[in-house]
């Protein structure tokens, strides 16, 4: 008996380590170059959520993605809850920033962490432009947006699935349509006080089915920035309808940061 239990304990001991490392869960893939830190601020009429499967592609990838939710009263504001969450990354950051959230990451991309920018159907404005001026030097395929009493704008609810995501189902541009948070005539008014991509590589991505901010308007934006820009044929919502061809874009700006 004590010549079998010894030879079950050198089994044991032998086969533990086996045991431990089938045990262990994998290590996340870690980026082997450029920044790993991702900032993404979605545009009005919409909400950080429609980021999901972005998000989940680049964090399978190893990337830290986190999603600024800006408050949309103001320019400042939305640029101050950007600069919060900056200011919470260690390391160099990837800044992107999906229609109007380009005027915001253009402001506040300034910070020395913020090593690149991409812009996603986004709005590019230069120091002393408004993004209300931009859209109206080249006017949208559409002419959606309506204004209240008190100063915010909303998305026509009966147009969303047609000219804000025209290449999303309709049960989900419904309830997109349902549940957009209302922007503001000042966010869309107040003068760019910095432009980022002046001194920092800018990516644009231009949604060349675009009929809620001209694909043209992109161009010659991105043109005037040096962006390096890529078409994807989809909507304004295209980080939804094409999640993988954005988070490609977004990682090519991360391996690029030295």
């Amino acid at each position: 008996m004590r010549a079998v239990s010894k030879l079950a304990l050198g089994i044991m001991a032998v086969a533990a380590p086996i045991w431990a490392s089938a045990a262990t869960p994998a290590a996340a893939p870690v980026p082997a170059i450029g920044a790993k830190n991702i900032v993404i601020v979605h545009g009005s009429f919409v909400d950080g959520s429609g980021w999901r499967v972005v998000h989940d592609i680049l964090i399978h990838k190893g990337y830290k993605v986190t999603v600024v939710q800006q408050p949309a009263t103001n320019l400042d504001a939305d640029v101050a809850a950007t600069r919060e969450i900056l200011d919470q990354q260690v390391g160099p950051v990837v800044l992107v920033g999906h229609s109007s959230g380009g005027g915001v990451i253009s402001a506040a991309g300034v910070r020395d962490k913020v090593k690149v920018l991409v812009y996603v159907a986004a709005l590019q404005p230069e120091v002393g432009e408004s993004m209300g001026q931009l859209i109206a030097s080249m006017p949208s395929p559409s002419d959606d947006v309506r204004p209240t009493r008190d100063g915010h704008l909303f998305f026509d609810r009966s147009k969303f699935g047609t000219d804000f995501a025209g290449d999303l189902t309709s049960n989900r541009t419904d309830f997109m349509a349902a549940s957009q948070p209302a922007a503001t005539a000042a966010t869309f008014g107040t003068q760019a006080w910095a432009a980022a991509w002046h001194n920092k590589p800018s990516y644009g991505i231009v949604a060349t089915e675009d009929h809620a901010l001209s694909p043209d308007l992109q161009r010659w934006m991105y043109q005037r920035a040096g962006s390096k820009v890529t078409e994807i044929k989809a909507s304004h919502a295209v980080y939804i309808s094409q999640p993988e061809a954005v988070a490609k874009v977004i990682e090519d700006a991360a391996l690029a940061v030295k």
